[in-house]
């Protein structure tokens, strides 16, 4: 039996599509680097309103910024959304925790931290914060775990992960009345 020829065509031209692999989406990138926290998340949320969205931050010295927080950021072709970002930093760990359940209060969600020195403020424990706006918000309880001992450390976690809890990420760094401690922020859906 003979196929008509414009079926046929057609249905080389469904097989090809069907065994095609699919275009990857193009991203674009922005480096951001500072030795000051507002300079720098005024320009991460400069960023976020243009499409862009967080990925890595570090802090520490760069050959020609010297000591500074370094954020990288990604922007995904065809992708619509926007987001706002907070950068919170401080040497207190009482701060953060302030500044942290503030910011889950208001729908932000925690994406990094690092220790960095900064300008004026000295070493500083840094968390940065996200929300993608026009989205329904989603509250956040962040609790911070600060201690010099890991001993202690694991038991907090384990207390804080029955109650609920997520650890999120960790720093080793000075913090102005503990000295050399481990931070960990660790997070639950507000209830």
């Amino acid at each position: 039996m003979r196929v008509p020829s414009a079926a046929l065509t057609l249905s080389l031209i469904l097989c090809g599509l069907a065994g095609a692999a699919p275009a990857e989406a193009q991203h674009t990138y922005k480096v951001l680097a500072t030795a000051r926290t507002s300079t720098m998340q005024s320009e991460m949320d400069q960023a976020g309103k243009s499409g862009y969205r967080f990925v890595a931050v570090m802090g520490g010295s760069t050959a020609i910024g010297g000591r500074e927080v370094v954020v990288l950021m990604e922007k995904t072709e065809g992708d619509t959304m926007t987001y706002s970002y907070r950068l919170l930093a401080t040497s207190k760990t009482s701060t953060l925790q302030k500044e942290l359940r503030d910011a889950g209060d208001a729908g932000y969600g925690i994406v990094g931290q690092t220790v960095f020195e900064s300008t004026f403020g000295g070493r500083e424990t840094a968390a940065i914060v996200e929300r993608r706006v026009g989205e329904d918000v989603v509250r956040y309880e962040y609790r911070l775990v600060a201690t010099t001992k890991t001993s202690t450390l694991e038991r907090e976690l384990r207390d804080l992960a029955e109650l609920g809890f997520q650890a999120l990420d960790l720093t080793v760094g000075q913090t102005a009345f503990g000295g050399s401690e481990i931070v960990v922020i660790t997070r639950r859906k507000a209830r």
